[in-house]
């Protein structure tokens, strides 16, 4: 194989996806500072039990663990998942060596993008609500340590003056506490910053595993055809070979009849077949982690019940959005991220553009003849990769 015919990507694309994670990471900058606003502090009463839970100091999982549990640890299983077991066994054995580190690094890349894009995304959303709602977190009278002398002075309807003066709704102007972030925090209930950015790395961490090792509910395509739905699938698909291992039911016993092939169809149960029940476990540990940890901040008093699932909802969704922008389905992806833009429309496109990729591929140093051919400047190798992975995923 000649080495010269791997075209290096350009300059162009190289540098899109450098902008893309300079916008993943000021995401993420604007999501820290909106940490140093002063949020929104919602009336409360000082005589209300739901916010009377004492201040616990040393948190069960406190920020420095959940950033290595929800951002260290899954950074790390990528790059290895990624370094080991990247292209997997549909590379052939005349693959250059070149090829193959392209692949690993661009699935390092792809997986690393969408993690720090569900990230940064659920911690710039969790951080602006948090300023924007000022809920009263559990703890926080204790926090306050209202002056209850100053009731009259701060009370904002004094509606049941008449039978309990400690029934009103006060400012945080009663508060004695000096400790000015302690104060802070505590009207920063709402949504679980814990629940949400545990979900959005650890979810993310579970979605990608169960791609790259196919851990998935077994997946049925759409039939546009069948001769018996209750046996049969479609008409063989063109990638399924004369002496193909799978049983097949043939629609016409006769030999000779000029059919015979074409009208071979494989029984739908032979479609798919569910993982090894022991994969699970690389899906599972990641969700109880992140289970865990939003559980935590319940038992510690930092949180009320919708504050955690609304917080784990914000991380769900960031996860489950960001390993899309960047990988194929579980089900129908064979362990693949999406391929790069292509250099032409590596910025962007315009109207009546259907794709941000095009038949120019990686390189602009791609040939003509590549060009035409849709190849996109591939070696025959990695077309023959692209052709098993195709492959893969009709069997999948």
């Amino acid at each position: 194989m000649n080495m010269r015919s791997l075209h290096m990507p350009s300059k162009r694309l190289v540098l899109s996806y450098i902008f893309d994670w300079i916008v993943i990471i000021a995401i993420a900058a604007v999501g820290g500072g909106w940490n140093y606003l002063t949020p929104f502090h919602r009336p409360f009463s000082p005589v209300d039990l739901n916010i009377s839970y004492p201040f616990e100091v040393h948190e069960t999982i406190p920020t420095w663990l959940l950033v290595l549990c929800a951002l260290v640890i899954p950074a790390i299983v990528v790059f290895l998942v990624c370094l080991i077991f990247v292209p997997g066994p549909t590379a052939s054995r005349g693959t250059p060596q070149a090829l193959i580190w392209r692949r690993k690094f661009w699935e390092w890349n792809t997986g690393w993008m969408g993690l720090g894009l569900s990230l940064a995304t659920a911690f710039m959303i969790t951080q602006g609500m948090k300023n924007l709602f000022g809920k009263p977190r559990p703890d926080l009278l204790s926090r306050c340590r209202p002056d209850l002398n100053r009731i009259a002075e701060t009370a904002l309807n004094p509606v049941a003056d008449n039978f309990n003066p400690l029934w009103v709704l006060v400012s945080s102007d009663i508060c004695t506490n000096t400790n000015n972030d302690i104060l802070q925090d505590g009207f920063k209930s709402f949504p679980s910053g814990h629940a949400s950015f545990s979900w959005a790395g650890l979810l993310y961490l579970s979605l990608f595993l169960a791609s790259k090792f196919a851990v998935a509910i077994p997946f049925l395509p759409p039939r546009p055809f069948s001769t018996n739905p209750a046996y049969t699938s479609a008409i063989a698909p063109s990638n399924l070979k004369e002496k193909s291992i799978l049983p097949t039911h043939k629609t016409d016993s006769s030999l000779a009849s000029r059919s015979y092939q074409e009208e071979k169809v494989v029984p739908i149960r032979y479609h798919a077949a569910a993982p090894p029940v022991y994969t699970l476990v690389l899906v599972l540990v990641p969700v109880g982690a992140a289970i865990y940890i939003t559980s935590t901040r319940f038992t510690d008093f930092r949180h009320f019940g919708f504050d955690l699932l609304f917080g784990s909802f914000i991380g769900i969704v960031s996860a489950w959005f960001s390993f899309r922008w960047y990988h194929l389905p579980v089900t129908r992806g064979a362990g693949w991220s999406w391929g790069p833009r292509s250099y032409k429309r590596s910025w962007g496109i315009g109207v009546g553009v259907g794709s941000y990729v095009g038949t120019e591929g990686w390189s602009h140093g791609a040939s003509e003849g590549d060009a035409r051919n849709g190849q996109g400047g591939l070696t025959e190798s990695e077309r023959r990769t692209d052709e098993t992975r195709i492959e893969g995923e009709h069997a999948v």
